[in-house]
């Protein structure tokens, strides 16, 4: 990084002069994104503590909960500030770290969406061979290669956007992204675009190729098997669908307005800019709860074992001071 810009301020365009707007969006984000940290955290919770979650698709689960955590922490907290301060500011290095954050967590849930639907499609094509396939030491590999590759790839990435001059020190977005941070500098970059085409190919295209292919062969397997089967598959696999569709729509709505000039009212720009970050962590949860029955049969029965656990310990507590009301006697 050049050394200049460690002490470099940014400014934020976006977000206007304190009023209405801003603190109507400061308890909307507020209330979203506490609600993204517990709906997560308590789907964490729930697999970790339920032994019989512990089966690769719940892993993977786990594991887009944890992201989830870390794109919308990379920036809401941030945002929140911002909403409520006169000054709408962010340090160069800390709009670094925001962007390479934000990017881990777009990359890494999209990887780990499609080993979601890696295991669907083995799941439903490959029942007999479910366990010789996916094996502890396989999931264990899986993952460590959805989180190393795309961490290694987007540091290389940052550090070259970080090496740019720069010109200008003002962002016309809520956060930053690599793509504003690229229009700060005063020099064309080249080498850097490249880089990003060959990410965008790697970490978007290739995973919605095969999540697709998947799904395909997943199509065909189903409409030659019985009805129950076919709605066993379907059952399974709506969740993911709708967690895949959800994120994909998010992410081209970013694109859209990251890479496109559109003429937009400001509240639309506003929910533009915060829809990657701020819905999906907060649905993908909600969804998995709602629609995946081992899950909620899962929390209704951590539930009732504290309700129980409850009420023997003041059953217990009860029968003990009157234990010792009567021998005072």
């Amino acid at each position: 990084m050049i050394l200049q810009s460690l002490n470099i301020t940014l400014v934020f365009t976006s977000y206007g002069p304190p009023g209405a707007l801003n603190y109507g969006v400061f308890v909307i984000s507020l209330v979203v994104y506490l609600t993204t940290v517990f709906a997560n955290i308590t789907l964490m919770l729930v697999i970790c503590l339920d032994t019989s979650l512990h089966k690769p698709m719940y892993i993977f689960l786990f594991n887009l909960a944890v992201n989830g955590l870390i794109g919308s922490s990379a920036v809401l907290p941030k945002i929140l500030e911002n909403l409520i301060d006169d000054i709408k500011d962010i340090l160069y290095t800390d709009c670094i770290l925001q962007v390479f954050f934000i990017n881990v967590y777009g990359t890494c849930a999209y990887a780990i969406l499609t080993l979601m639907a890696y295991d669907r499609y083995v799941s439903i094509c490959k029942p007999l061979q479910y366990h010789n396939i996916m094996t502890p030491a396989k999931i264990r590999l899986l993952l460590f290669i959805v989180y190393c590759v795309p961490v290694c790839s987007l540091a290389v990435q940052v550090y070259l956007t970080s090496r740019l001059p720069m010109c200008r020190y003002t962002i016309n977005k809520l956060f930053c992204d690599n793509l504003a941070v690229v229009n700060l500098s005063c020099v064309k970059n080249t080498w850097g675009d490249l880089y990003g085409i060959c990410l965008v190919l790697i970490f978007v295209v290739l995973p919605l190729i095969f999540v697709i292919l998947s799904y395909v062969r997943i199509l065909f397997v189903s409409l030659k098997a019985s009805v129950s089967a076919r709605k066993k598959a379907l059952k399974t696999c709506t969740p993911h669908l709708i967690t895949f569709i959800n994120f994909s729509l998010a992410s081209l709505f970013s694109v859209i307005y990251n890479r496109f000039n559109i003429n937009l009212s400001k509240e639309v720009n506003v929910f533009m800019s915060i829809h990657f970050i701020l819905i999906p962590p907060l649905l993908h949860p909600l969804i998995y709860g709602i629609r995946t029955k081992e899950i909620s049969n899962s929390i209704t029965k951590i539930f009732q074992r504290k309700i129980l656990a409850l009420s023997f310990n003041l059953k217990t507590e009860q029968r003990c001071n009157d234990a010792l009301f009567i021998s005072t006697k």
